[in-house]
């Protein structure tokens, strides 16, 4: 269990390059396009989420863009102050296609740059037979927008060991971050160590198990033992594994008491607990093997 040195939504890490990511991310996988996405991005910013992560393939950009941009434009922030993610769609692989992706993402979100850029599947079935050369034409056309500003930061997401072997035999610039799945009972300890030995942080998406911590008694228990919700020890528990979490939701009140998780921290008993939820039981998948998914 890492120890934590931040205290509020504005904390921040700071990635290998010097750019500071903030500690907790809004979520918006599975968010749908339209009024939802976008009121669901406006209140997590007004609520005091600085870091916001989308990906071409949720099919939402442009909503998320849209809230981005009119929160921007009431003044209660600076583009500085905000850290958006997207992510390359599966069918974008290579590098031509990269750098058309990249500047479709900008355009759908209206921003001059993203903060962050990830590689969001290492092997998909469009380029099954030579995906670690559709990886590297990818990684340079993301250097080359990196160090053309387009980008303050790029990475990985759903990369195991082999795939970041294989990227880093070619790779330029170190890749920055890798985002993978992390909730109860998915841990991940020897994925996280191998990227945070490789100075990359981690972010960790689906922190709440997509709803199926909120049926384990573990975490109920846990919960009253700190008068918290589980989706805030689920939060935090994230944490405190030395991930960046992700939570997702479209309700107001829930998107701002998932972010109130500084107040307390759970002892070593319940983490490794919550570490040892028997996921499945719950009805939560664990990550998708990238070598073996078909899409």
């Amino acid at each position: 269990m890492e120890k934590l040195n931040v205290t509020s939504l504005s904390s921040t890490y700071t990635l290998i390059n010097g750019v500071n990511i903030p500690c907790i991310g809004f979520g918006t996988w599975q968010t749908p396009d339209g009024v939802v996405a976008y009121e669901s991005v406006l209140a997590a910013l007004k609520c005091g989420y600085r870091h916001i992560d989308t990906a071409t393939a949720y099919g939402n950009e442009e909503s998320v863009g849209k809230a981005i941009n009119d929160f921007l434009k009431s003044g209660e922030a600076k583009r500085s102050d905000l850290f958006i993610t997207t992510k390359l769609h599966n069918k974008d692989h290579g590098y031509e296609a990269t750098k058309n992706a990249i500047e479709r993402s900008l355009s759908l979100l209206g921003l001059d740059y993203l903060d962050l850029y990830l590689i969001h599947w290492p092997n998909p079935i469009f380029f099954r037979d030579n995906w670690a050369k559709a990886n590297a034409g990818s990684w340079k056309a993301m250097e080359e927008a990196y160090e053309a500003g387009k980008i303050r930061a790029i990475g990985l997401s759903n990369f195991f060991e082999r795939h970041i072997d294989k990227l880093m035999e070619t790779a330029k610039i170190p890749p920055m971050v890798n985002q993978i799945k992390i909730c109860p009972g998915i841990a991940q300890p020897e994925l996280v160590k191998f990227c945070k030995d490789r100075n990359m942080e981690v972010e960790g998406y689906s922190p709440l198990g997509t709803g199926g911590s909120f049926k384990s008694e573990v975490l109920k228990k846990i919960a009253q033992k700190y008068g918290k919700s589980i989706a805030q020890v689920c939060v935090r528990w994230s944490l405190q594994q030395g991930a960046i979490p992700l939570p997702k939701s479209v309700n107001p009140e829930r998107i701002a008491q998932n972010s109130q998780v500084f107040d307390f921290s759970l002892e070593n008993e319940d983490c490794k607990a919550i570490a040892e939820i028997n996921y499945a039981e719950l009805g939560i998948t664990p990550q998708r093997n990238p070598d073996e998914n078909n899409f």
